[in-house]
C-alpha cells in the first residue's frame, strides 16, 4: 500500500479499515486515536496561550503543547508503521517450507517479524503515557471553557494505550523467546499503568468539576 495512512482523508481510512484487506487494522486505528487525543487536548492549549487572562501560565502551557506535538507526530507514524509491521508479518509466514531449512529460515523470519511487530503498540503506549502527563496541567491551566475537551482527550488516550497492551500481547503470545517476552512485558506494564492512572484522574476531575 503506497499511500501513507497520515495522508488520508479521514472517510478513506475509515473505508480502508471497513474494508476486505488486512491492513490498516486494530493497530493502526488505535494509533490514529491516540493522535485524536493529542490534537483534542492541543486545542485547549491553542485557546489558552495569547489570552490575556492566562498569561502567566502561557510559557508553561508552550512547553507542553510543543511536547504534545511531539506525541501526536509520534502516533501518526505509528499508525503506517502498524501497516507496515503487519505486512511483514504476512509475508514470514508466506515463506516456503518445503526443506528443514526453509523451515528454519521461515521461523526465524517470523520471530523476527514478530518482534518488530510487537515493538510498534509497544511504542504506542509509551506515547500515550508521554501525552497523559500533559492532561491533568491542560486542565488545570488551560481554557476552563474547553475543559470537556481535555476530558475527551483522556478517554482517547486511555483507550489508544489499552488498545496499544492488547495489541502487544497478541504478538508477544507467539513469540519464542522467552527473556525478550518478560523484558518487554514488563515495560509494557509500567507504561500502561501510568497512562490509565493520569487519564483516570484527569477524566474524574473534569467529571466532579463539571458536574458540581
Amino acid at each position: 500500500m503506497s499511500e501513507q495512512m497520515s495522508e488520508l482523508a479521514i472517510r478513506d481510512y475509515v473505508a480502508r479499515l471497513a474494508g476486505d484487506a488486512p491492513a490498516p487494522g486494530g493497530g493502526s486505528a488505535a494509533a490514529v486515536v491516540g493522535a485524536l487525543a493529542a490534537a483534542s487536548v492541543r486545542m485547549v492549549g491553542s485557546f489558552t496561550v495569547g489570552k490575556k487572562k492566562y498569561a502567566a501560565v502561557e510559557d508553561e502551557i508552550r512547553a507542553h503543547l510543543a511536547a504534545i506535538d511531539d506525541c501526536c507526530e509520534r502516533m501518526l507514524a505509528l499508525a503506517q508503521e502498524d501497516v507496515t509491521a503487519f505486512g511483514a508479518v504476512g509475508e514470514a509466514y508466506a515463506l516456503p517450507k518445503a526443506s528443514d531449512e526453509e523451515k528454519q529460515a521461515r521461523s526465524a523470519a517470523i520471530q523476527s517479524a514478530l518482534r518488530d511487530a510487537a515493538g510498534v503498540p509497544l511504542r504506542l503506549v509509551e506515547a500515550c503515557a508521554g501525552l497523559s502527563r500533559h492532561l491533568l496541567p491542560l486542565a488545570q491551566k488551560g481554557n476552563q471553557n474547553l475543559l470537556s475537551d481535555v476530558g475527551v482527550a483522556a478517554r482517547l488516550c486511555q483507550a489508544a494505550a489499552e488498545c496499544g497492551w492488547l495489541n502487544v500481547e497478541v504478538n508477544l503470545a507467539l513469540i519464542d523467546d522467552e527473556t525478550f517476552v518478560t523484558a518487554r512485558r514488563a515495560r509494557l506494564q509500567a507504561m500502561l499503568r501510568e497512562c490509565q492512572k493520569a487519564c483516570e484522574e484527569t477524566w474524574y476531575r473534569i467529571g466532579a468539576k463539571i458536574t458540581g
